[in-house]
């Protein structure tokens, strides 16, 4: 189901690029997009973990590096029956965790410098636990795939508003007027980014729930992840991380500041439920 809808994100994605494409230059201009959009769907879905990876500036590291963080992966993995993932570590004091590739055989963890220094043993081994669920359940191709797509559509329709700003957007002279001429270009550029962030929050809000489920029982108890997601809520408040927001979806909790009505459009369910739901396990 997870490979349908990834796909799917794809088409929808792609329709997108298509329609900006057409708003930039008519029906060469949707052309145009569409290739571009095909290279997209290959190159995200092939090198999708190399992308997240880059995305997050994140480094490898060893088993000599970090051999708590290996050890604890290891265990979890044969737990999970999973193969052991490449293990990475995001520059960032933040404590934070995310996992990426296409299926389970081209998997791979990132944690940030600041979870290693603030988890305890217990809480780590929730948070990594969560993060091979995801990779049990298959979710990290449709989520690293609209991290790449969205991040691609967000930059293009920002250069697409920028240019509009300056006059620089005429379509083809039969089809410049109406809805694609300057004001549906506008609207597009305005529009994609919109879209991208909605798909994002589609797909992102319920396979945490399930995440956090299946992780508490490869972990063998809910309370390290419980305790690990409210430490890591008050972190992420006080301490930033520089991010690419195309990104920000993939991580257990949520990197980026939100606040008020901005929380009706967060990537991610609000913690005090997946704590609540996780003590319920008990």
């Amino acid at each position: 189901m997870n490979t349908i809808k990834a796909f799917s994100l794809m088409g929808l994605l792609t329709i997108i690029l298509v329609l900006m494409g057409r708003a930039f230059g008519g029906s060469s201009g949707a052309l145009l997009f569409f290739i571009i959009a095909m290279g997209m769907n290959f190159i995200s879905y092939f090198f999708s973990d190399k992308i997240a990876i880059m995305m997050t500036r994140s480094q490898p590291v060893s088993r000599a590096e970090a051999p708590e963080l290996y050890d604890i992966v290891k265990r979890l993995s044969e737990r999970a029956n999973l193969p052991m993932p490449k293990l990475y570590i995001t520059p960032s004091h933040q404590p934070n965790a995310f996992a990426t590739g296409r299926n389970p055989s081209h998997a791979a963890v990132a944690v940030t410098q600041g979870i290693m220094q603030m988890l305890n043993r217990n809480e780590l081994e929730g948070v990594l636990a969560h993060e091979l669920a995801h990779i049990k359940n298959r979710d990290i191709l449709i989520s690293t795939i609209a991290a790449a797509l969205a991040g691609a559509i967000t930059m293009i329709g920002n250069m697409l508003q920028w240019t509009a700003m300056f006059g620089g957007l005429r379509g083809d002279d039969e089809e410049g007027g109406g809805i694609f001429g300057l004001i549906g270009t506008l609207f597009m550029a305005i529009l994609a980014p919109i879209a991208a962030a909605l798909i994002q929050m589609a797909i992102s809000r319920s396979r945490e729930f399930e995440a956090d489920a299946t992780g508490a029982r490869i972990a063998g108890h809910p309370d390290g992840l419980a305790n690990a997601l409210l430490r890591m809520e008050q972190a992420a408040r006080q301490i930033p991380m520089q991010l690419n927001p195309a990104a920000s979806h993939m991580f257990i909790v949520n990197p980026l500041s939100v606040q008020n009505i901005a929380r009706l459009f967060s990537t991610h369910p609000p913690i005090e439920e997946r704590v609540r739901r996780l003590q319920n396990m008990r």
